[in-house]
């Protein structure tokens, strides 16, 4: 097999980020500090929301949302099983219990309409994923969590910088929970963020990311070590003022992308809603022809990488099987067994893109013959 040439993820450190960080070692505090305080304001700004709680990483940032909710033993939170495991996963480490519903086959969302059904007198909140950098319908799913008084907690990691009819992603739910894992738009290397408009709900968030700390030494709740390095944050610093350049320049290769292989057989290309700004942490289309996995290898051996974002369900996972699950949903078997994700990401050339383009081309052909 050729050594892949155009990864699928790019991280984009400069010289920015070395000389924060840096600053940060030189200045001896180097855990959780002055610079996290200053990351969290920043990154409440930018999604237009209040408050803004650092956290170790996006896994650990949706585990205290949940449970700066109050969500427990014996309630039940509806989501997605479209999606990485952190979001099912979050879920259990609190001990409810994830209701999974049906995504939209176009957008690969959760749909709002398969919701409401979902809801028993143990449901306790919604989280929707923001897929791939595109919001779901949260104006149905809004009305929903206010129908039957709901928290919507957002699993917003792939979503930095996303807007839905005018208000950023961050800012749609009770609570949103950012990733900034290194293949995300924005990195701090690990790290996460909670974002919400509900002061008691951030107090809450920042006691139980810090073992339950009222003031120092005084542990009013169980909480836990989930807390955000100053390194990191510095780095995030950096990153958040390069977001939208970076977001620009991902908009830009898939609008290229789409253009060229709308009309290519054997490939559906990303829909995006109106009234919304995808900003594509991932760019990922479906395949009718031949066999998926016949696809990757393809593209591959052509040196181009790849993503299947995600080839098995949540629930189909061996835990989540162990414990009982035996969901069958259309709509997410069809597009775990049909999605790729291609390079999308700020370092691609425009011949990276053509590259992409011509090999996708070729492929198709063979499978249409």
């Amino acid at each position: 097999m050729s050594k892949i040439k155009i990864p699928i993820a790019s991280p984009i450190i400069g010289d920015e980020e070395i000389e924060e960080v840096v600053k940060v070692l030189k200045s001896g505090f180097i855990a959780q500090g002055p610079k996290v305080n200053e990351f969290e304001k920043e990154f409440a700004k930018f999604v237009h929301a209040e408050y803004g709680v650092a956290t170790s990483s996006g896994t650990t940032a949706l585990h205290v949302a949940l449970l700066s909710c109050g969500i427990g033993e014996g309630d039940e939170v509806i989501t997605t099983p479209f999606s990485f495991a952190a979001t099912g996963n979050s879920i259990l480490y609190t001990g409810a219990k994830p209701v999974f519903v049906d995504i939209d086959p176009d957008t690969f969302n959760i749909d709002p309409d398969n919701i409401e059904k979902a809801i028993t007198d143990k449901t306790k909140a919604i989280m929707p994923v923001q897929l791939y950098g595109q919001a779901a319908e949260m104006d149905k799913i809004s009305k929903i969590a206010k129908k039957h008084e709901l928290f919507i907690i957002e699993d917003a990691a792939q979503a930095h910088g996303a807007i839905y009819k005018d208000k950023k992603v961050g800012s749609l739910g009770d609570m949103a929970c950012f990733s900034f894992y290194p293949t995300k738009n924005m990195t701090t290397s690990e790290g996460g963020m909670i974002t919400t408009n509900n002061k008691e709900l951030a107090e809450k968030a920042k006691m139980i990311r810090a073992h339950g700390e009222s003031k120092r030494y005084e542990h009013a709740i169980l909480g836990y070590n989930f807390r955000m390095t100053d390194i990191a944050a510095a780095i995030g610093l950096v990153q958040l003022r390069k977001l939208d350049k970076f977001n620009d320049k991902r908009i830009a290769n898939a609008k290229y992308l789409t253009e060229q292989l709308k009309s290519v057989e054997g490939i559906t290309t990303p829909k995006q809603l109106n009234n919304a700004k995808h900003v594509y942490h991932q760019y990922t289309i479906k395949v009718t022809h031949g066999n998926r996995d016949e696809w990757v290898k393809l593209l591959n051996e052509h040196g181009i990488g790849t993503g299947i974002h995600y080839p098995i369900p949540i629930y189909k996972q061996k835990l989540y099987m162990e414990l009982g699950y035996d969901d069958k949903l259309e709509n997410t078997e069809n597009a775990a067994d049909t999605v790729i994700s291609l390079p999308v990401h700020p370092n691609l050339t425009e011949k990276d893109l053509q590259s992409i383009v011509n090999v996708l081309k070729e492929i198709s052909q063979k499978f249409s013959i």
